[in-house]
């Protein structure tokens, strides 16, 4: 197999930057124009973007289409260098680094490869003061070794798109069956239906089946103040905007035992912990770890009565849950969302034999979940492998 040394920028077409409407104007914005940020670029493949722009938009910035099957390098603060390739045509904000790949001369998933393979190498290029920034100029000059013949390129590519492939899969299978959780606690929670059949009774939040009580989310969810102290058997956990408590990277191979951690906050197996200074706490989330962790001091642990875990897990999903948080947080810019605000929003509790039926139901999906997210797992590795082998031509 034949290799050259050249740059990325003699592999493209087109290199461009793109730019933002004025966030202002709300005649720029909820279009049907896909507008990428720079904090959606992580390594991975672009099917859509979390803000549309709108043609007004378009035509009043520097924001410009890029085509699909375009790498995108992102160019400034904590995300530079990292890459993603674009499968549907795109607009871009000033952070990103369009690269329009020549197919005629290189294949574009091997260039995204490639990047990736190089991550650290070019982010360590970023210059500035207090933001670390990449640019076009530095993203063209940059050494590339790839292979002469196209077919190589592609067959090189292929290998690990195929394990990508894969992971997409997969996530959208667990995307799926996390859907159909949701609607299932809402059909058996909100809209009675499996209970149609019994008799109803009158409450403050309308009809409910007859044994069922409509309480508060104290009367549910018990706050936990336990702290470390001289424990070392957790590890500390980080919420995220997902929902989901992770591993810290902090401490992600160290167990916790140290004076800077014995305040923080035990949470143990199947407990919650938000942080009430963000008022939707979107980064509530549950401990699925088969092990205790710890947060820290700032935030709100509590435990779910026996049962009761998977139940407010799915609540906590529902627009009734989501509109109680916001009028019942409190302050002006920074709205905060403390324990005993929280404990009083209002929730229907079904009896626990009810509870535990649905347990039943929702812990085989989630078994299919997990066992596809350690599937991933092990493809991510074998990937990760892979990478830097391929990409040296090893």
């Amino acid at each position: 197999m034949e290799w050259k040394i050249t740059n990325i920028g003699s592999l493209c077409n087109r290199v461009c930057s793109g730019g933002t409407p004025k966030s202002t104007n709300n005649a720029y914005y909820n279009g049907n124009i896909p507008w990428l940020n720079t904090k959606e670029v992580n390594f991975n493949r672009i099917y859509d973007t979390e803000k549309n722009i709108t043609q007004l938009g378009l035509e009043n910035s520097s924001a410009k289409w890029i085509s699909e099957n375009s790498v995108i390098v992102a160019m400034y603060g904590a995300t530079a260098g990292k890459v993603a390739i674009t499968k549907i045509p795109i607009t871009t904000n000033q952070a990103c680094c369009n690269l329009s790949i020549n197919s005629e001369i290189a294949d574009y998933n091997f260039v995204y490869y490639f990047l990736c393979s190089k991550f650290y190498e070019l982010s360590s290029l970023a210059n500035g003061g207090a933001q670390q920034n990449l640019n076009a100029q530095i993203i063209k000059d940059f050494p590339i070794k790839i292979p002469v013949n196209l077919s190589d390129q592609r067959k090189i590519a292929g290998i690990l798109s195929a394990l990508d492939a894969k992971i997409e899969n997969n996530n959208k299978i667990n995307a799926n069956l996390e859907a159909q959780a949701e609607a299932l606690f809402k059909s058996w929670f909100v809209d009675f239906t499996p209970f149609k059949d019994q008799p109803f009774v009158d409450s403050e939040l309308g009809p409910i089946p007859q044994g069922w009580k409509v309480g508060k989310l104290g009367d549910i969810a018990l706050q936990s103040t336990e702290k470390v102290l001289t424990r070392n058997d957790v590890k500390v956990l980080s919420p995220i905007t997902t929902g989901k408590l992770v591993l810290s990277e902090e401490y992600f191979t160290k167990q916790v035992f140290s004076k800077s951690i014995r305040n923080y906050k035990i949470v143990k197996q199947g407990a919650f912990a938000y942080n009430p200074a963000r008022v939707n706490i979107g980064s509530l989330g549950m401990n699925e770890f088969k092990f205790d962790g710890c947060v820290s001091p700032v935030y709100v642990v509590f435990e779910c009565l026996k049962g009761y875990s998977f139940f407010f897990d799915l609540f906590r999903k529902t627009e009734f849950f989501k509109q109680a948080v916001i009028s019942f947080a409190i302050g002006g810019v920074r709205q905060t969302l403390n324990y005993s605000d929280f404990a009083l929003i209002d929730v229907t509790i079904p009896p626990i034999n009810i509870v535990q039926s649905f347990n039943e139901i929702y812990l085989h999906l989630k078994e299919k979940i997990s066992i596809n997210e350690e599937e991933n797992q092990r493809l991510a590795a074998l990937r990760d492998t892979l990478l830097p082998k391929l990409m040296s031509g090893e």
